[in-house]
């Protein structure tokens, strides 16, 4: 990987760890700490980590930028020169400029990590590929939830995650295990 690969990290906020703390059922418990050491191995390569964020206008929401559950994950903490956009929508690029920040700094390849799976994790990565990014989704480095039924009862948070993946694996881009990532960085890269 080169200059031309950033990392994507979409979500990982206070809330989300406030959700997996109430028990609820998870496919990746430990999504945290495996988006820790991707984040750690690009900041070593010297290649870009970029953050999207959600600012949820509705006042009833966690998800705003102005409460403590929507501040950013330390996991994933942007660091000093890192690029931050903030999103009121599901996808990391509608209204927020990161289609122009991306192309400004010539990232051509994208891989995505963060919460939620199914739902703004899934919404950034498909709009990335209809943008003509090169879309890799790290599966282990995911939030994951179980999901409410339509018809009521739950869906099983893995089942939730395996059909995520698989429509993005199927149309938008790869889907690979974190160590995959990892492997394919600058030796002595991954912390």
């Amino acid at each position: 990987m080169d200059r031309s690969t950033a990392l994507l990290i979409v979500d990982m906020q206070q809330e989300m760890a406030n959700v997996a703390a109430t028990g609820r059922p998870q496919a990746n418990p430990g999504a945290e700490e495996t988006v820790a050491r991707i984040a750690a191995a690009f900041r070593a390569a010297g290649l870009p980590v970029v953050h999207v964020l959600h600012d949820d206008p509705r006042p009833e929401s966690r998800f705003r930028r102005d409460l403590p559950s929507g501040r950013p994950l330390p996991c994933a903490a942007p660091q000093d020169g890192e690029a931050v956009f903030w999103k009121s929508g599901s996808s990391g690029f509608c209204g927020t400029g990161l289609d122009s920040h991306l192309r400004d700094a010539g990232v051509s390849r994208l891989v995505v990590v963060g919460g939620v799976a199914a739902f703004c994790v899934n919404s950034t990565a498909r709009s990335a590929a209809n943008l003509g990014f090169d879309v890799v989704v790290a599966e282990d480095a995911l939030i994951a939830f179980d999901l409410p039924a339509r018809n009521g009862g739950m869906l099983d948070a893995e089942v939730v995650l395996e059909v995520t993946l698989s429509a993005l694996h199927a149309g938008f881009g790869k889907v690979v295990r974190a160590e995959d990532v990892l492997a394919q960085l600058p030796a002595g890269a991954e912390t």
